[in-house]
Order: structure tokens, then sequence, then C-alpha cells
């Protein structure tokens, strides 16, 4: 019986060293989960970018709006019939 319980004991130590620090462990586990954690949170920031990115382009395709304000602000385009006043401030003389 004490040979019994000593392999007993002997088999419960190798099962709790192989639960906590062998591969797929405890420890494993904890790392992965964290690298989990830090990917739902790029995921997160990709998906709310995506979204805006979304939106633009329904706005785009939908609206005229959104074209001629990107055409004015970033092209420096002018419409037909209108004039342009550049304003210098006292600064800038």
């Amino acid at each position: 019986m004490r040979l019994f319980s000593l392999a007993l004991l002997t088999l419960f130590a190798a099962l709790q060293y192989t639960m906590w620090f062998g591969k797929n462990g405890v420890s494993d586990f904890k790392a992965v989960n964290s690298e989990i954690e830090v990917q739902h949170q790029v995921n997160k920031s990709l998906q709310t970018r995506n979204s805006e990115m979304f939106a633009e382009i329904d706005d785009l395709r939908q609206g005229l709006d959104a074209i001629e304000e990107r055409a004015r602000h970033e092209l420096g385009m002018v419409k037909e019939g209108e004039t342009f006043y550049r304003i210098i401030g006292e600064e800038a003389q």
C-alpha cells in the first residue's frame, strides 16, 4: 500500500508540473490570453478606421457636396463665376 501511495503521489506531482510549466500549461495560457487582448484592441481600432472610411466612401458616392468640398480644400479649385480672395494677415507682412 505504501508503494502504491508513493506511485500516486509521483504521478500527481508529474501531472501538476505539466499543468503549470509544461507546453500548453497555465503559463502558456496566460501569454496567449494577453496576446489575444492586444489583438482585440488592434482589431477594434481598425474597425473604427474602416467604419470611418466606409462612411466617407458612401458620402462620396451619394453626394456631390463632399466631392466639391474636397476639390475646394485639397485642390484649391473655385467654382465658375466665383471670385477667390486671399486674405493675408499682418503677421505675414
